[in-house]
């Protein structure tokens, strides 16, 4: 059972990349680990969850044996951040179903939006011991 809770994402979109230090930098006890949807532990966290391996629509935010999707996982993932970040929580006042509407148009559309590496992203020294 993990300690830390794992944040799950498209190591080849450069939006997703983007988050990882994103959350890094406002993440003050280092709560989070991650891990690439596209490395072996990934596909076995990925499959654990029953989720496609191949096709991936949504960050996972794993907290013990919960995983939380789409815009769901962002609102908790946002909860543990610094000021004022924890503030974007008012907009769960919208429905799920929003939300995630709303989440899927971008995730769905990220790679022509934001772009795509040939590559996953590689860890500094620094931050090495945050990823899986």
């Amino acid at each position: 059972m993990p300690i830390h809770p794992i944040i799950l994402f498209d190591g080849e979109c450069k939006l997703c990349s983007a988050w990882v230090p994103f959350v890094i930098n406002r993440d003050p006890g280092a709560a989070f680990k991650f891990c690439s949807v596209q490395s072996p532990k990934g596909q076995e966290l990925l499959s654990m969850h029953g989720l496609d391996t191949e096709n991936f629509e949504t960050m996972v935010l794993i907290k013990g044996d919960e995983a939380h999707f789409r815009s769901e996982a962002f609102f908790e993932i946002i909860k543990q951040l610094k000021k004022p970040w924890p503030w974007l929580r008012i907009l769960r006042i919208f429905p799920v179903r929003f939300r995630d509407w709303c989440y899927d148009r971008i995730a769905l559309n990220r790679y022509k939006l934001f772009g795509k590496h040939d590559y996953c992203m590689i860890p500094s020294k620094e931050i090495m011991d945050r990823f899986l």
